[in-house]
């Protein structure tokens, strides 16, 4: 013991840092520290100064921008489940688009598909209906005509009024063709042919007397026309299936407003 106390001593004598020239750089400055916490008051203080002189505006958007990223990370189960549904129709549906170009797996066949695209299309089905009721000769007939008539009608009407406000893209990018526009049959929801070949069958199965092969017929008729603007890459599969939807409300409309046979001869006289 004795002989470690001078070794030590000798050590502390040795050490550069036990000089007095440089004792204060073992000591921490209290300058610097009260300066920086100082200048760390001042600042907050200006900041705080700075937040209450702001706009009432700009704090309320501060405050709100949390709660909105908020909303964004954390979305609502409803939302999940619309856009988990909507992904899967879209994949879907473009899946099914096998007519969309004539590049596509069953493109020699696009030529098949539109010409049954064209037997549900309001065009052709109001110039047969015209010249139904201009030949037909019983008052029955012309009821029931002129209230088809007025069922297509309301069809291009409806679709068209429909679409304007969705203003739905289909899941290729297929240009209209020149009975679309006329009819205004621009966008993808609702499928106006699915609509129109729903409206139509269900017209038939009720005012018309038809066997059982015709009546499934019609029914699958309805069918393939619907499905198959989804093969051309027009429309997507709940647009077909809102436009089948829409077909049967609008027969229910026209049930409601079915026009009597001395209103049809009342109007057949004005025309």
């Amino acid at each position: 013991m004795p002989a470690s106390q001078p070794r030590s001593r000798a050590r502390d004598r040795n050490n550069v840092l036990n000089r007095a020239e440089f004792l204060s750089l073992n000591q921490p400055l209290k300058g610097n520290q009260e300066s920086r916490s100082s200048g760390r008051k001042q600042s907050g203080q200006a900041g705080a100064a700075g937040a209450q002189n702001s706009n009432p505006k700009e704090r309320r958007q501060s405050q709100q921008l949390p709660e909105e990223d908020c909303m964004q990370l954390n979305p609502s189960f409803k939302g999940i489940a619309f856009n988990s549904l909507l992904a899967i129709d879209i994949c879907m549906s473009k899946r099914l688009g096998v007519c969309a170009n004539r590049a596509s797996s069953w493109g020699g066949a696009r030529s098949m598909i539109n010409l049954l695209g064209i037997t549900g299309h309001g065009i052709p089905w109001i110039a047969g209906t015209l010249i139904c009721l201009v030949k037909s000769s019983t008052l029955a007939g012309q009821e029931v005509l002129m209230n088809l008539l007025l069922a297509l009608l309301l069809d291009i009407m409806i679709v068209a009024g429909l679409q304007k406000l969705a203003k739905r893209k289909g899941p290729y990018d297929v240009t209209p063709g020149l009975l679309d526009y006329l009819t205004m049959d621009t966008y993808a929801f609702p499928a106006g042919h699915a609509s129109r070949a729903a409206m139509l069958s269900k017209f038939f199965l009720n005012h018309l007397v038809l066997a059982i092969p015709l009546r499934i017929l019609l029914v699958l008729w309805a069918l393939c026309v619907g499905f198959s603007r989804v093969m051309i890459g027009r429309h997507h599969i709940t647009d077909v299936l809102s436009g089948f939807v829409f077909g049967y409300l609008q027969f229910r409309l026209v049930e409601l407003m079915w026009m009597s046979s001395n209103t049809c001869q009342m109007l057949i006289s004005i025309w």
